[in-house]
């Protein structure tokens, strides 16, 4: 596991940075229901105050979503942990494609724990902004591309996994088509007034889908900006 901690010492101030405030939203993590080491790893090492404006950082190791601007925001993290974690269950997925980078921690943890992770942000911005991150934290196997979610990545399909981080009324059928065979595909569904994370896996033609829990994403919007 990479040890970034020489990377961001003393960036934006020490109790942000300290090992113990991380490992108190590890801990948290495991008390509603994260058991995969791995996941939990990861997201210890990782310093999230980097993905959040200066003025959030201080909150950065709650167990809660803040704003990143443009009317989006860096998920709870429980929610990263707990879709990462049903992504990843063996076989591990080596090429995973996500829709939303947003400040691209989703992104980063991902990139930790896969070979490859090709991720998908429709604002300019924010995109640009994550970029800066993940080439600041040395993930030389996240790929970014600026374009409209809905289409996917269809230059390199087909992926093992397929993350959606903003929620739709249905899948694109477009992401359906790119995932490989025996590949998942993870999803918040819904209106801004109920949603559901669901998990489809394919088994040649056929998609099985299973429920997992009620959660709250920003819609998945088309176009770019």
């Amino acid at each position: 596991m990479v040890d970034f901690s020489a990377r961001v010492r003393g960036s934006r101030g020490i109790g942000m940075t300290s090992q113990r405030t991380r490992d108190r939203l590890i801990e948290r993590l495991r008390s509603k229901g994260i058991t995969d080491d791995r996941v939990l790893s990861a997201m210890r090492s990782l310093p999230r105050h980097l993905f959040v404006d200066e003025a959030l950082a201080t909150r950065a190791y709650e167990d809660t979503a803040l704003p990143i601007g443009r009317g989006q925001t860096i998920s709870q993290p429980y929610v990263v942990a707990l879709m990462t974690q049903t992504l990843i269950a063996e076989p591990m997925p080596k090429r995973v494609l996500e829709i939303g980078t947003g400040s691209g921690y989703q992104a980063a943890v991902l990139g930790m724990l896969v070979e490859k992770v090709y991720s998908i942000e429709r604002i300019r911005e924010l995109q640009r902004l994550a970029r800066r991150r993940l080439l600041k934290l040395g993930l030389n196997n996240v790929h970014l591309k600026y374009v409209d979610g809905h289409v996917g990545w269809a230059e390199q399909a087909p992926f093992d996994a397929i993350i959606l981080t903003a929620a739709a009324n249905a899948v694109p059928d477009a992401l359906f088509e790119q995932l490989a065979d025996g590949g998942r595909l993870i999803a918040p569904v819904g209106s801004s007034m109920a949603q559901q994370l669901n998990i489809w896996r394919r088994e040649g033609d056929q998609l099985v889908c299973q429920s997992i829990e009620a959660v709250t994403f920003v819609p998945l919007l088309g176009g770019t900006e």
